[in-house]
């Protein structure tokens, strides 16, 4: 069973930046979008950024210009690398890997922003 795996979440200064990670437990060889996901105390669960074949972006108004999804096929990885950091950022971030239908997602990872 394919698992999703986080990596780089953790406590930060507002303005600071960290970078996420996703990779999975076993290689998924077409993978058409890869995305991350937040979900904030008593909040649902929202769509940060994805990226999908080939290499188109998206991403949510709160986070434009601050983050940046990217991949790197070779690895079989996406990342997520947040800069300027602001406490409403705080949340559980997830991976999510969609393939031929089948979405796969991650445990999460908690990112907290200290203002």
């Amino acid at each position: 069973q394919v698992q999703l795996v986080e990596s780089g979440g953790g406590l930060v200064l507002a303005e600071g930046s960290l970078r996420l990670s996703c990779t999975p437990s076993v290689t998924i060889f077409i993978i058409n979008i890869m995305a991350w996901y937040r979900q904030a105390p008593g909040k649902q669960r929202e769509l940060v950024a994805r990226i999908t074949s080939p290499d188109d972006t998206n991403y949510a108004d709160s986070v434009k210009g601050r983050f940046t999804i990217s991949r790197d096929i070779h690895k079989n990885a996406w990342y997520l690398q947040m800069n300027n950091l602001k406490p409403d950022d705080t949340a559980v971030y997830y991976c999510f890997a969609n393939s031929y239908g089948l979405d796969y997602w991650g445990k999460g990872s908690l990112v907290t922003v200290s203002s």
